[in-house]
């Protein structure tokens, strides 16, 4: 066998080496590749991520006139309530349909009648009487001349006491004591008369009637309660420390601050009835130690023409009562739902943090107060209740970010 070497070993040995080494080749260069271009990249640098600005809702505060108002609660109790009583003893003969609970008279309508024909009678007895007195004068003052024609005659000088018999004025003053007492009598029968008849001492409407025709009453049974109509009164309490906000009235001529009167329960949301201030109790009431207020309202059953159309005010309601205060300059009205944690509100600042600021409240009403000090018109009043607010914490409203929306927070390049 020949040992004489094969040319063609060394070419295919060759290649088989590069078919081994050409793929380390090119994973190798194109790791150096990637590593380079990652390191020539742009860097990403991560910085602490911002609190997120909140999200509320804000007004302006407006700084101007405002009325103060105290609210409270009354009962509507009449101004004129009469209980009847005869004034005469008798039987009833007439009653008018109208006295009934709820029927209405005019000041010297009738409303019931007693019998009135012992009372007709008893005038002509004392006119009678009246005249028998009248007759007994006249013949007194005859026998009086007569007696003054024989005392000149006889020319006698006597004491004064004496000579007042001589001429009889002692019975001439008898006759007419007896003479008045007779007038007396006949203008009392008269007055019983008169009063035998019921009538209406001013504009009401009946509240209850307890007789009818045939009984027979006596000056200790009750005929009927009537109360008038032309007005009614409120009794309202409120607390001592807001009577200086209401015009009290002390006399009939000054007049009292102006009321609104509502039932939103009986009459509907937008009904009312409007009143003024005529009087204050001199005492508090007992047991919430209130001030106690007189509201006058007028034409409480409507029966003028103009008030046509307007709730009626019946005796015993209990009704909301808004009194018109005094006016206060220069304050800003916040409603009580917007004070933070006492007498404070949230402002948003110019630079958009929330401020929590002590204010300074004039009048508490029942829905709003009234800051003299603390706010400036114009700065923005936060309406939006936040769970945990903290002074200085990024807000934001609508008008912000339609003007100049926020950068997201996080990453930045």
């Amino acid at each position: 066998m020949s040992s004489r070497s094969d040319p063609g070993q060394p070419a295919a040995a060759r290649n088989r080496w590069f078919r081994v080494l050409a793929p380390v080749l090119v994973l190798l260069v194109g790791g150096m590749a990637a590593v380079a271009l990652l390191q020539s990249g742009p860097s990403a640098k991560r910085e602490p991520s911002k609190p997120q600005a909140r999200l509320v809702e804000t007004r302006p505060v407006e700084i101007g006139r405002a009325r103060t108002r105290i609210d409270a609660m009354g009962t509507v109790v009449p101004s004129k309530s009469v209980t009847l009583r005869p004034q005469v003893v008798g039987e009833i003969v007439f009653v008018s349909e109208n006295l009934v609970p709820g029927g209405l008279f005019r000041t010297g309508d009738e409303l019931l009648r007693i019998d009135p024909r012992d009372y007709e009678l008893a005038i002509l007895q004392r006119e009678s009487e009246v005249a028998q007195a009248l007759s007994t004068l006249r013949l007194e003052q005859g026998q009086q001349t007569i007696a003054k024609r024989e005392f000149e005659l006889l020319n006698e000088s006597l004491q004064d006491d004496d000579r007042e018999l001589v001429l009889r004025k002692p019975q001439l003053e008898s006759v007419r004591a007896q003479l008045a007492l007779a007038r007396a009598r006949l203008e009392q029968a008269r007055l019983d008369l008169q009063r035998s008849q019921v009538l209406a001492p001013f504009n009401s409407i009946v509240e209850s009637r307890t007789v009818d025709i045939g009984a027979r009453v006596t000056t200790a049974n009750t005929l009927a309660t009537i109360v008038g109509t032309d007005s009614c009164w409120l009794e309202a309490s409120v607390p001592v420390r807001e009577l200086e906000w209401i015009d009290i009235p002390r006399d009939d001529a000054a007049s009292g601050s102006r009321v609104r009167i509502s039932n939103p329960v009986a009459w509907g949301e937008e009904a009312y009835r409007e009143g003024r201030v005529i009087r204050l109790a001199s005492d508090l009431e007992e047991e919430g130690r209130m001030a106690r207020l007189l509201i006058e309202v007028d034409d409480p059953f409507t029966l003028n023409p103009e008030n046509r159309g307007k709730p009626i005010m019946l005796m015993g309601s209990y009704v909301r009562v808004e009194i018109e205060g005094r006016q206060l300059d220069q304050v800003a009205t916040i409603e009580r739902e917007h004070l933070r944690e006492g007498d404070r509100l949230w402002i948003m600042n110019s630079d958009a943090t929330l401020e929590i600021r002590e204010i300074d409240i004039v009048f508490r009403g029942l829905n709003e107060v009234f800051v003299a000090d603390g706010v400036q018109a114009g700065e923005q009043l936060v309406i939006t209740d936040l769970a945990a607010p903290v002074a200085g914490m990024p807000l934001r409203n609508k008008d912000n970010e339609k003007r100049s929306p926020l950068p997201p927070s996080g990453v930045r390049k």
